[in-house]
């Protein structure tokens, strides 16, 4: 038996101007759970549409099982049993669970009419090894994104894979969700005898899942290593290619003056009787597991969805906040949770989204100072350290991380005094991570006060100076940093809901 069932010699793949891949090797052992690791742009998109045959390197050799293999398509590479899941599941939301298990290489009977009967057993026989809640015959569209994740494994399964490909399918899930996926993933491994590519940014998937770590930076191969003979430090090195002083840079800055107050606001079906306070200098953490209505009490605050009853005073006045543009007059500004739907244009470049909020800056009559334009762009560009190969470029052109940093810099456009922060670096590689906090330390020393909504149990204990748990929509604990701990939070999240009045 060969040592490995997957192989990448010295891969090499090039794009007008740039190498996407240079030198690149890999392998893949039977039955392996094997964590791919690096920053956005390091390369990672490009080595999966190697190996699923969507793209043809220039040089370098893929071997399956010892022989060499040279994929003209992705059929090619399905054929040979290769399989990806992507973290943005594609699908047919309208179909049924087995119509999009089969979709594409569907059952017939000898005469070429669908076998309608065979798919559905054969859907249930693999939802049943997947050990799900659903079946066969479950419309897409009613699954969570963890489950029709798990309807994408069942995909690959049902057309024989034997190397399944996972990018960063943790990125949009709930703890709990997550620990389902981790659970199917293991099982895969053991039962169905899968040799599984696992990439995220998230060390927590990896040191979960994986016993050994490639790590990809700059387009090129790193090193691998058995997870036990490397440190999370040497990993953060490997990737980023510097040491990481801190991956939260907390500074001790002056909290001074309240300038948020909220009393008893209340959205019907969403949040009830909140109340807190946010002073200038500070970072205020918002926590909680997914949907206990952190989003939505943000969401309030900045008059996307008005609240029903309850005060918000903002600079010692009482305030009506009913839409973006009031909150903006005042000073509150909004980092909403997904960067590309809600915080950027993406065809634009980077100089006109950072001065998108603030037009009326830059205009005299109809017409638009330019200059004055990109010279206010080019200062916030630099503010942030984005990585781009110019203010001009489009910020679809960039990583996660660098489009995370655009909408930063579109807040500091304007003229703020309270930044909303929802979920800050979901889906940003550890270098970008560190980068993003180290403004947001920046920002808090230079006054400004700032919300921070997080999933993150590290990231909120590393960069809050105190910190607020919801639970069903209340108010559940508040925290001082000092006593703040992972254990204390998770209780107040799963375990204790204080109502108002309590």
């Amino acid at each position: 038996m060969n040592d490995y069932i997957l192989e990448l010699k010295n891969i090499t793949k090039v794009f007008p101007g740039i190498k996407a891949l240079d030198d690149v090797s890999f392998q893949l052992k039977p039955g392996e759970i094997h964590a791919l690791m690096g920053e956005n742009g390091a390369g990672k998109s490009t080595f999966i549409k190697v190996i699923t045959g969507v793209y043809t390197p220039e040089q370098g050799e893929i071997y399956l099982d010892g022989e060499r293999v040279k994929f003209h398509g992705p059929k090619d590479a399905q054929t040979a049993g290769i399989a990806a899941i992507y973290q943005h599941v594609t699908c047919y939301p309208d179909l049924t669970v087995a119509e999009n298990i089969f979709i594409g290489h569907e059952l017939r009977y000898p005469s070429r009419r669908l076998n309608w009967k065979e798919m559905y057993r054969q859907s249930d026989e693999l939802l049943k090894t997947l050990s799900v809640d659903f079946n066969s015959k479950t419309l897409m569209g009613s699954l969570s994104v963890a489950q029709q994740q798990i309807v994408e494994i069942a995909k690959a399964l049902s057309m024989k894979a034997r190397i399944i490909i996972m990018d960063e399918p943790t990125a949009a899930l709930t703890k709990r969700e997550s620990e389902e996926l981790y659970r199917v993933t293991q099982q895969l491994r053991d039962k169905e005898k899968a040799s599984i590519i696992f990439i995220s940014h998230r060390f927590e998937d990896m040191y979960k899942l994986a016993s050994r770590v490639t790590v990809l930076r700059d387009s090129h191969y790193i090193g691998c290593w058995d997870l036990d003979a490397i440190s999370q430090d040497d990993l953060i090195v490997a990737m980023v290619g510097r040491e990481v002083s801190s991956l939260y840079p907390k500074k001790e800055v002056p909290i001074t003056d309240e300038i948020l107050k909220v009393e008893n606001l209340s959205r019907t079906g969403y949040f009830k009787d909140i109340s807190f306070s946010l002073r200038k200098g500070e970072i205020l953490g918002l926590t909680g597991l997914v949907g206990a209505g952190r989003t939505e009490v943000c969401e309030s605050l900045f008059g996307v969805h008005p609240a029903d009853s309850g005060k918000i005073i903002f600079d010692g006045k009482e305030r009506s906040i009913e839409s973006p543009g009031t909150a903006m007059d005042l000073g509150i500004g909004y980092l909403p949770e997904d960067r590309q739907l809600q915080g950027l244009i993406l065809d634009w470049g980077i100089d006109k989204n950072i001065t998108l909020p603030r037009l009326d800056k830059f205009a005299s009559g109809v017409w638009i100072n330019e200059k004055n334009e990109t010279e206010v762009a080019q200062k916030l560009f630099e503010q942030v350290m984005i990585k781009a190969q110019s203010v001009h470029a489009k910020a679809s052109s960039l990583s996660g991380g660098n489009q995370q940093k655009i909408v930063v810099a579109k807040l500091l456009a304007t003229d703020l005094k309270v930044i909303i922060l929802d979920e800050p670096t979901k889906g940003v590689d550890v270098g970008a991570k560190s980068a993003i906090h180290e403004i947001m330390s920046d920002l808090a020393g230079h006054g400004y006060a700032i919300l921070m909504i997080s999933s993150e149990m590290s990231e909120v204990l590393g960069m809050c100076d105190r910190i607020l748990v919801m639970k069903e929509g209340y108010l559940s604990a508040e925290l001082s940093r000092e006593e703040a701990t992972q254990e204390k939070i998770l209780e107040a999240a799963m375990v204790k809901t204080i109502k108002a009045g309590n």
